[in-house]
């Protein structure tokens, strides 16, 4: 049995990340939560634990060029599925988190709302996802600094809508989002 999250569907710039996780049930997985309810410390944790004990993880990224032609609904959905086409062994059933199924598998899924909060591998799935982006949007931070990437990982906060107002979009922006599609006509009308 595999979970399956993703993480970055809110953000307006960076991609959407989605892990499947399978752990043994024999394991203690004390802590192991929702990754927006555990502190960065305690994430890095869990994922150097699942990396170390879960019997098979592999994650996904789906960038945002094809967060923009799919959509961040479909694209969180293709994350999924390549995350669990990437499992080094295949799973008979995926639980995945949220309401909708993901497209194309070949095994047995069900949907369960409130998912990573809920069942120990999607929670573990939700903080490998969390961290694996994390880490990407710290690695890119260099490469556009003027964005404070690094510090609110693509988020619309108040720091990275002022750098969208003062520096327009950059190709890690998400086109096709209100914020960033304004700002992009407001420079290009």
């Amino acid at each position: 049995m595999a979970g399956v999250d993703e993480v970055g569907r809110g953000p307006l710039a960076g991609p959407v990340v989605a892990a499947a996780v399978v752990l043994d049930a024999g394991c203690g997985w004390d802590g192991v939560n929702d990754s927006k309810k555990l502190s960065p410390a305690a994430r890095e944790a869990i994922y150097a634990r699942v990396l170390q004990d879960a019997r098979a993880f592999a994650w996904a990224v789906v960038g945002s060029r094809t967060i923009d032609e799919l959509n961040i609904r479909q694209a969180s959905l293709e994350a999924m599925r390549r995350a669990i086409a990437r499992l080094p062994l295949a799973p008979d059933l995926v639980l995945v988190d949220g309401n909708d199924p993901v497209p194309g598998l070949a095994c047995r899924q069900r949907s369960v709302i409130s998912g990573d909060a809920r069942l120990l591998s999607v929670a573990a799935a939700s903080v490998v996802a969390k961290v694996v982006r994390d880490r990407i949007m710290e690695r890119l931070d260099p490469v556009w600094p003027d964005y404070g990437f690094a510090r609110h990982k693509g988020y619309g906060t108040p720091e990275h809508l002022a750098a969208l107002d003062r520096f327009g979009p950059c190709p890690l922006h998400r086109f096709s989002f209100a914020p960033v599609r304004v700002q992009r006509m407001a420079l290009f009308p």
